[in-house]
């Protein structure tokens, strides 16, 4: 899948499945992409809606741009891929470069990978 000019989308939008009634949510998300994995990061730790549907039902879908995605969440990156997301979306939205210290938003929120597949 020819990715390369999706990073530079300023967002995308995921759609989950509701834990309690199925029904789809869609909302409009920061992200980083890394090959054919998109990564988030959510303020809201566990919390937020999103992260509460994707733990019940992972498989989710991704728009980005017009590009449609059938995705796979997980939560469970190692510390180097963990370290390199927050660094990428910090990057990416907050001007963060090498030798600054990351936001509070980028040391802190609850990272997500989405392995995708192009619909």
């Amino acid at each position: 899948m020819d990715t390369k000019t999706l990073p530079t989308q300023s967002y995308c939008y995921l759609t989950t499945p509701g834990r309690v009634t199925g029904k789809p949510h869609e909302i409009e998300i920061w992200f980083g992409m890394d090959g054919d994995t998109i990564y988030l990061l959510s303020g809201g730790g566990e919390k937020s809606d999103w992260v509460k549907n994707m733990r019940v039902q992972p498989q989710v879908k991704v728009r980005i741009g017009k590009r449609h995605f059938a995705g796979m969440a997980r939560f469970d990156l190692d510390a180097d891929e963990e370290s390199r997301v927050r660094r990428l979306l910090a990057e990416k939205y907050q001007g963060w470069r090498e030798g600054r210290p990351l936001s509070e938003w980028a040391r802190s929120a609850l990272a997500v990978a989405i392995e995708l597949k192009e619909e």
